[in-house]
């Protein structure tokens, strides 16, 4: 049977098309807007969720509000920052839902501060969270995949990763870190059954993010900074995660996806070009009839 003859006899017999049901899939940062996304996008595709956050409390929610939606759920409060707290989180995982077959990298800091200015503990504090972080839970959480011969992990970078911003170097450069990481697993771990895999999402829309969209035409410049024209929604990224966690994407290791509605590729158009831009601005008005 093909895949494409398996993904119809799936839907027919009320297995989801990603192949999910059962699976233990770890989410890290997952009271955020794009982590708790995530968590109900794999929760729906019939997963069992293990919630991972510093805050307990609307991890907990989370999880109340997904068991009662049928979903299996685990609220567990943890530092990813900090070793044991990885440790004593891989313990009540496994305990509760059993060893872990994804795990989804997805917490992180940010705070704003140059490089010429930033002090040692605001840098080390966000490479503790947004790299250090990433790789100790691969490590502790893909102990039992490689025990097992399979497993995969899924990294949430940022366009930040790939392209640098003004007073955010701590953030750029722990997430570019996490890109090599994701590859550097893909290769030291690929023979033995476990894909890697990185998310860059672009201008999303999050609770943390969404005060920048009630001042004035900052939703209307921003979007118009996209080849789609709008700015992105948690579950643009939940979905891309999904497919990368399941075995639709089984031959995609190593890979970097960027999810930004194709705002990295809007360079060229930034930059002044005498006599194209009458024809930029038909296609714009074209666009929005």
């Amino acid at each position: 049977m093909n895949r494409q003859t398996e993904q119809h006899a799936g839907e027919r017999d009320g297995r989801h098309w990603l192949g999910l049901e059962g699976k233990v899939c770890v989410v890290s940062g997952a009271a955020g807007g794009i982590g708790s996304a995530i968590a109900q996008v794999l929760g729906a595709a019939g997963a069992r969720v293990a919630l991972l956050d510093r805050d307990a409390d609307k991890c907990a929610t989370l999880a109340q509000a997904l068991n009662a939606s049928g979903v299996e759920a685990l609220a567990v409060g943890c530092d990813i920052g900090d070793i044991d707290s990885v440790r004593g989180a891989v313990a009540q995982v496994e305990g509760k839902l059993g060893v872990a077959d994804v795990l989804v990298n997805n917490a992180g800091l940010l705070r704003p501060g140059g490089i010429e200015e930033i002090g040692l503990d605001a840098w080390n504090a966000m490479l503790r969270v947004n790299l250090t972080g990433y790789m100790l839970c691969s490590q502790q959480f893909g102990q039992s995949m490689l025990k097992r011969g399979s497993g995969a992990l899924v990294h949430v970078a940022s366009i930040a990763a790939r392209v640098p911003q003004s007073y955010s170097g701590a953030y750029s450069a722990g997430k570019a870190g996490v890109l090599l990481l994701s590859k550097q697993i893909a290769v030291e771990w690929g023979a033995r059954g476990i894909r890697s895999n990185a998310v860059c999402p672009g201008m999303i829309r999050t609770p943390l993010s969404a005060a920048f969209y009630e001042h004035g035409d900052i939703e209307a410049r921003r979007s118009a900074m996209t080849a789609s024209r709008r700015i992105g929604e948690p579950n643009d990224i939940a979905d891309v995660v999904a497919f990368l966690a399941s075995e639709r994407a089984a031959y995609v290791n190593g890979a970097e996806l960027m999810v930004d509605g194709g705002l990295e590729s809007m360079l060229m158009d930034l930059v002044p070009r005498p006599g194209f831009e009458a024809s930029q601005a038909a296609q714009a008005t074209q666009a929005t009839r």
